[in-house]
């Protein structure tokens, strides 16, 4: 087997192929094209023959071509964490940092780590990415928006400040705008138009909204029956797994999403964990939110599990944790059986 490593950048992609004991075999640079992509593939298995892993370098819109085409065909990818490449570049011999460093830092990091998941050409999970990451990028406009146009209400008259968290509904933007409009004067016309564009952009987010709720229904009704699991929590996950079937196990599952356990113990305090601060922030972010509402829910099974772990004498935050690190393992499952179900529905009942 020949790992090949690769750097990604906007132009220009650097691959660098190694043994199995991380020996340099040799390196090409291409264009960051579709047609670069094919000379790199056409290269690797002149040089290396058909047994290759790609160790690329995780870094989302820069990879996310490479990995398609090198996916179409039929290649076998992993996505390494930058922060694994950089330790890796750290204690290796060669000093210095270039685009073939990285490349070969890349390869010797999956070397290193072989059960790192697997990527992989899944549009389901790939459109609620987008959809999401989109609604997000909205959502964050509108709030430095509203935020801008509140100093703007203040300047003009303080008693006329809307209710906190209240400009994303209709009944409060319109008699604004009617205040608004009556004014004369630079700081009310900037203000007039800042309303307008929230206006515009609630409802462009009304519209990802509905769109979302619709595909999450459609691709995750099971995972939409875990108590706490909103259309939104469920579709970020469906987009952040990006394919739940590379994963080995729900413990490989958890420790992507950055929710199991880490060991902090030495002597005499054996026994100690905190959870990792790496992995996929977003998946962890998703499950925090279900386990704060189960953690509430009286009749959740999470609230009495929650319960349990503060009767052991654990703080709220650990106990949040263990709780997390619950839904995780549940929130893999019901991915799985939701994929699952995509590829064989279910055969209508006979009359």
């Amino acid at each position: 087997m020949v790992v090949v490593g690769a750097d990604v950048h906007k132009h220009s992609h650097t691959f660098v192929a190694v043994d199995q004991v991380g020996k340099r075999l040799g390196q090409l640079t291409v264009e960051a094209t579709s047609k670069g992509h094919a000379k790199a593939l056409h290269w690797a298995r002149a040089q290396f023959g058909d047994e290759l892993v790609w160790a690329i370098e995780d870094c989302r819109h820069l990879s996310a071509r490479l990995e398609r085409d090198l996916l179409s065909a039929g290649q076998q990818v992993v996505r390494v964490p930058p922060k694994m490449m950089a330790e890796q570049r750290r204690v290796a011999r060669t000093r210095g940092k270039s685009d073939p460093i990285d490349a070969l830092a890349v390869a010797r990091a999956y070397l290193r780590e072989p059960d790192l998941p697997l990527a992989s050409h899944d549009e389901v999970s790939r459109e609620a990415k987008l959809l999401v990451d989109r609604r997000e990028s909205l959502v964050a406009t509108r709030t430095r928006t509203i935020n801008s146009l509140l100093w703007r209400v203040h300047e003009l008259d303080p008693a006329h400040a809307p209710k906190p968290g209240s400009l994303d509904m209709v009944k409060h933007q319109r008699p604004l705008r009617e205040w608004l409009a009556t004014l004369s004067g630079v700081v009310a016309e900037m203000a007039l138009d800042e309303l307008d564009d929230i206006i515009t952009l609630t409802v462009r987010i009304k519209t990802f909204d509905k769109r979302l709720r619709e595909l999450a229904h459609r691709q995750v009704p099971t995972l939409l029956g875990l108590p706490g699991c909103g259309e939104l929590s469920a579709a970020k996950l469906l987009g952040e797994s990006a394919g739940i079937t590379r994963f080995h196990s729900e413990a490989q599952f958890a420790r992507h999403g950055g929710i199991a356990p880490i060991p902090v113990w030495s002597g005499n305090t054996a026994g100690r964990v905190r959870m990792t601060r790496s992995g996929n922030r977003q998946i962890n972010a998703a499950i925090h939110r279900i386990a704060l509402t189960q953690s509430r829910m009286p009749d959740a099974l999470g609230h009495a599990y929650y319960d349990k772990k503060l009767a052991e004498g654990k703080s709220k935050t650990e106990a949040l944790r263990c709780l997390k690190r619950r839904i995780a393992r549940v929130v893999f499952n019901l991915l799985t059986i939701d994929h699952n179900n995509r590829q064989t529905p279910a055969q209508p009942a006979a009359a």
